[in-house]
């Protein structure tokens, strides 16, 4: 059993300002009678978030919690980083909004430096808000570019909460009942750990990644727009495919006169620590990349970034984006990249995120719940079963553990089809420190809190 002395949470030299709004009962109160029901909130009594500082944010009692979910793999390098602060509040002072029928130098600044970082022949960047907003356009141009309609698309995938990304998305968690988008088809994902066939990597010659050959001759004309996938699977549960799977769909979607897309939205921008985008760890070379989330440390932004041949078809009518490029996210967007490069924030990514992957691994040794862990670099998911034989899914356990890691003053996801996976995406900047308390801490709530019995 654990001892009685509770891991510390690390020291931090930010003290946040004095909180004086309203209380988190009166805020709690307007959120019910004039926002939406449909926009969730995590844990049972839900957090009120009111300042935030590089790896930690603060509730409105000034309590501080360690931030391993990053907003939802949004935050890259750190809240408020003060380069960033400052950079917007200068652009701020100068100008806050101009539209892309206008020219103004932060949105091409930051496209160029958008394919410094991209495969040779990825150059020309169309920017949205939003990661959804982003595949909205990748498919537009994939089947404009092709003539072809029909889009595939990965079960177990999440592509945003719009129409067609919704579509794309193969997860019925995220889906109502009403969406129903035409000529979308979904091919099997590379999840080892609960394979669709019942097989065991490698001996299993890549049936899932195969499959994609299946769905192009049963349920498409034999000719197909594009395929789009996440390199891990975010929503998913850090699903993350044996490196040769994306290789073998490129290649049958090609064959088929598709082009390919990798959706890097929660990916992307050296989160996964061994490469800037996750697609670089299977050694392919998408047709389109689109971003999101980490692209702007928390700005509403998000880009599709083509081939200069691709993104022509974009001409074919009239067509703007009012926020597309607004020069504030610009100014920010600008500046997480430069931060990224400045910092060895990608570096960070592969030592703190390789070191808090190998302590996970360790700790599944000892807690039989933890049924597998995977994920690349800051990109991490903890599978949690009741049994590790029958791999029945721990989806109510789970939700305990991420109740009892707040109360402890760490923030998680939780993600996959049934809610067992605990999502591990924190900032870039962590630190190992932070990662053996984020370690110990899940150590300690799974002995103490949840009984759990020893592997």
């Amino acid at each position: 059993m654990a001892t009685d002395l509770k891991p510390a949470l690390p020291l931090c030299d930010h003290t946040p300002a004095p909180y004086d709004g309203p209380s988190r009962e009166e805020v709690l109160a307007l959120r019910h009678q004039y926002l939406s029901p449909g926009i969730i909130t995590y844990y049972r009594e839900p957090l009120m978030v009111v300042e935030g500082h590089m790896q930690y944010v603060w509730d409105e009692t000034g309590r501080r919690y360690l931030d391993c979910f990053a907003g939802i793999v949004t935050i890259s390098v750190g809240h408020c980083h003060p380069k960033i602060a400052e950079r917007v509040r200068e652009q701020t002072g100068k100008l806050q909004h101009t539209t892309t029928i206008y020219l103004h130098p932060a949105v091409v600044q930051m496209a160029e430096k958008l394919a410094e970082k991209m495969p040779a022949g990825l150059t020309r960047s169309y920017f949205t808000n939003s990661g959804s907003e982003a595949n909205e356009v990748a498919i537009l141009s994939a089947r404009e570019y092709t003539g072809n309609q029909a889009v595939i698309a990965m079960r177990n995938g999440y592509h945003g909460g719009t129409s067609l990304p919704m579509s794309l998305t193969a997860h019925g968690n995220w889906k109502f009942k009403s969406n129903s988008g035409t000529n979308i088809h979904h091919t099997v994902p590379g999840y080892c750990y609960r394979c669709p066939f019942g097989l065991e990597y490698p001996s299993c010659d890549l049936k899932c990644a195969y499959d994609v050959k299946n769905v192009i001759q049963y349920e498409t004309p034999g000719e197909v727009a594009c395929f789009i996938g996440e390199p891990i699977q975010g929503v998913g549960g850090a699903v993350t495919p044996p490196k040769e799977f994306f290789g073998i769909v490129y290649d049958i979607v090609r064959q088929h006169g598709g082009i390919c897309i990798a959706d890097e939205v929660q990916g992307g921008f050296g989160r996964t620590g061994h490469h800037y985008w996750a697609h670089q760890y299977y050694d392919v070379v998408p047709d389109m990349v689109t971003m999101a989330k980490g692209i702007g440390n928390g700005a509403p932004l998000g880009a599709m970034t083509t081939t200069v041949s691709i993104s022509e078809v974009m001409k074919r009518r009239v067509h703007f984006n009012t926020f597309g490029g607004n020069p504030i996210s610009m100014t920010q967007g600008l500046a997480t990249l430069e931060i990224i490069d400045e910092e060895n924030i990608q570096q960070n990514a592969l030592e703190v995120g390789t070191h808090l992957k190998n302590s996970l691994v360790a700790l599944r040794e000892k807690h039989a719940m933890i049924g597998e862990v995977r994920g690349l670099g800051l990109m991490l998911g903890v599978e949690l079963v009741r049994d590790r034989d029958s791999k029945t899914p721990a989806n109510t356990e789970a939700a305990d553990v991420m109740e009892r890691l707040k109360e402890r003053g760490i923030l998680i996801g939780k993600g996959g089809l049934f809610g067992n996976t605990l999502r591990i995406k924190p900032p870039m900047c962590i630190t190992k420190d932070d990662a053996d308390y984020l370690v110990a801490t899940l150590d300690d709530v799974l002995v103490d809190v949840l009984g759990q019995r020893p592997a």
